[in-house]
């Protein structure tokens, strides 16, 4: 997609019916799309939004997947302005700030949680344990999920003097720990087994 290079002020003046259809990401003046998600990922961030949803721990309008663009800082060449990650957690006063456009920009108060599906493939591994963590870590995103349906394992990262530390990574029955939820009562085969 060929297109004349807009600074990040004039990206973010766009009304939402101005956007190109599809998901993108801002990338040095360029919107770089991103490819469909899969099947099983969208269907695993999906479920784990109904059972947050469920858990009456955050009002559902909260929890936002696959459509909430976030704004992160560019720690390096090649790393793109913003993320849309698979699962967010707003806060109550995103609602009004995002009544245009749903981007949470660095000039308003980070999401409270990011959840991340991990795909298959060392570039997606790298992309979301590497590189989107230290993005949402910088932003100072409370707590960043990674689901690795490889793996089978959720990790919890929570920010604890402003660096992510691990809470831990959980596999099977084990009951996921949230430090921002401390009464959630989730396991990770309730997640993981959404791919069934």
């Amino acid at each position: 997609m060929t297109q004349a290079l807009i600074t990040f002020e004039e990206y973010l003046s766009l009304e939402a019916g101005d956007l190109p259809d599809g998901r993108f990401e801002y990338e040095d003046g360029e919107l770089k799309a991103l490819p469909p998600e899969s099947e099983p990922n969208n269907w695993i961030a999906r479920c784990l939004l109904l059972l947050l949803a469920n858990s009456n721990l955050v009002a559902a309008r909260l929890i936002v997947n696959h459509s909430c663009e976030v704004e992160v800082p560019v720690l390096q060449a090649g790393d793109p302005r913003t993320r849309i990650p698979d699962l967010v957690i707003l806060r109550p006063e995103h609602l009004a700030l995002t009544q245009k456009r749903l981007t949470i920009t660095r000039e308003m108060p980070p999401p409270v949680l990011i959840a991340e599906v991990v795909s298959p493939g060392n570039a997606n591994q790298q992309r979301d344990y590497e590189r989107k963590r230290e993005q949402y870590e910088e932003l100072g995103v409370l707590e960043y999920w990674l689901i690795d349906p490889q793996q089978q394992a959720i990790t919890v990262l929570a920010l604890q003097n402003g660096r992510y530390a691990e809470v831990g990574q959980f596999q099977e029955n084990t009951q996921i720990v949230s430090l921002l939820f401390p009464d959630l009562s989730l396991t990770t085969q309730q997640v993981l087994s959404a791919e069934d």
